[in-house]
């Protein structure tokens, strides 16, 4: 059963041992760990077998992009915050 981690869910994945050394050495060429590039593979498999995956693609993209702008605001917020209490010293 997946686990919540932020805005993705984790999950485990077993792989048998000759295949994941196939997947081990093919990212490395690319320079990306081997969980970026399984996850892109699980995308990519996804987009062939489900016509539902580009409206779960775009939703993804719009938490992402929410999730960046509620953090920046936050910051920012801080900032202000902090530079008032200074202010007041």
């Amino acid at each position: 059963m997946p686990l919540n981690h932020g805005n993705k869910f984790y999950c485990q994945l077993l792989i048998d041992p000759n295949r994941y050394k196939l997947a081990e050495n093919l990212p490395s060429q690319d320079g990306k760990k081997v969980t970026a590039y399984l996850r892109e593979l699980v995308y990519a498999g996804l987009a062939l077998r489900s016509s539902e995956y580009e409206s779960a693609k775009e939703a993804d993209e719009a938490a992402w992009r929410e999730s960046v702008k509620r953090r920046v605001e936050g910051r920012m917020r801080s900032r202000q915050e902090g530079s008032v209490l200074k202010g007041d010293a």
